[in-house]
C-alpha cells in the first residue's frame, strides 16, 4: 500500500509556512526541514512532537544552504561540501528526534538539491555516500522515474535502501520528469490529481502530458497541504489509497 509523505516543519521564526497541525493526522511520513531552507530549532522540536503524537514516521529534509531562497536555487557545491551539509542537517534532526524517543527513518532532499540529485550523478553520488557514511542505516527517498533500476543499482553500491516517490498534483513529461511549472497544466486541477492518484494505486502508472503511460510503481506519494483545499485533497487521497 502506498504511503503518503509531506514536507513539513518549514516555518522559520515568526514566518509561517504550511498547515502542519491539520496535515499531520492524515499522512504516514513527515519530511522535516533541517534549518537550511526552512525550520529552526523550535519548529523542528514542535514538528517532531506533532509527528510522535500522530504516530507518523519522520525523515530529514535537507537542502542547499539557501534560507533566503527557500532552497529552491541551484548551487554549485563540491562533493565534500554536499557530504558535509548533508551530515550536518541529518545529524541535527536525528539528535532532536532522539531526545523525544524517536528514530530517523529516511532522508528526502529538498527543492533544488532534490532536482539536482535526480538530474546529475555529481550530486546524487555524494548524497548516497553521505547517507552511507551516516552511523545508522537510513533510506533515501527519491523520484520514481524510468531510471529507477539505475538508481537502485547505484544505491546498492552504497548499501542503501530506497523509497521511490510519485507526486499527486504534478503532471509528468514523457521522459519521467515533472513537467516544468512554466508550462501550462504543470500542476493538476483537483479532479486530475485525484484521477492520477487512482491510476497510481490501480496500475502503478501515470499518464504523461502527451498521453503516454509511464510505469512508476512508487512506494510513497508526495502530497501538499498548505491550504484548506489541499488538506481536503489529502483526506480524499487517503480514502482512495485505503479503498
Amino acid at each position: 500500500m502506498l504511503m503518503l509523505n509531506c514536507d513539513l516543519g518549514e516555518s522559520f521564526g515568526s514566518w509561517k509556512m504550511g498547515r502542519d497541525d491539520d496535515v499531520m493526522p492524515h499522512i504516514d511520513q513527515a519530511n522535516i526541514a533541517c534549518g537550511f531552507h526552512g525550520g529552526d530549532p523550535l519548529v523542528m522540536e514542535k514538528t517532531l512532537a506533532l509527528a510522535k503524537a500522530n504516530g507518523v514516521m519522520v525523515g530529514a529534509h535537507p537542502a542547499y544552504p539557501d534560507l533566503v531562497g527557500f532552497g529552491r536555487r541551484p548551487m554549485h557545491c563540491s562533493a565534500e561540501e554536499i557530504g558535509a551539509f548533508m551530515h550536518y542537517q541529518i545529524a541535527a534532526l536525528e539528535g532532536m528526534a532522539k531526545i523525544q524517543g524517536m528514530e530517523l527513518a529516511y532522508v528526502k532532499p529538498h527543492g533544488a538539491l532534490y532536482n539536482d540529485m535526480m538530474a546529475h550523478e555529481r550530486v546524487r553520488l555524494p548524497i548516497l555516500k553521505a547517507i552511507s557514511d551516516f552511523h545508522k542505516p537510513v533510506r533515501l527517498m527519491l523520484q520514481a522515474t524510468p531510471q529507477a533500476e539505475v538508481h537502485r543499482r547505484e544505491a546498492q553500491e552504497y548499501d542503501i535502501d530506497l523509497w521511490f516517490e510519485a507526486f499527486a498534483d504534478r503532471c509528468y513529461d514523457d521522459d519521467g520528469k515533472l513537467l516544468s511549472r512554466s508550462r501550462p497544466g504543470a500542476v493538476h486541477t483537483r479532479d486530475k490529481m485525484l484521477a492520477q492518484v487512482e491510476q497510481i494505486c490501480r496500475e502503478g502508472s501515470v499518464t504523461t502530458v502527451s498521453g503516454h503511460t509511464l510505469d512508476l510503481h512508487p512506494d510513497t506519494l508526495c502530497v501538499h497541504g498548505d491550504n484548506e483545499e489541499g488538506i481536503a485533497a489529502i483526506i480524499e487521497i487517503r480514502g482512495i489509497i485505503h479503498a
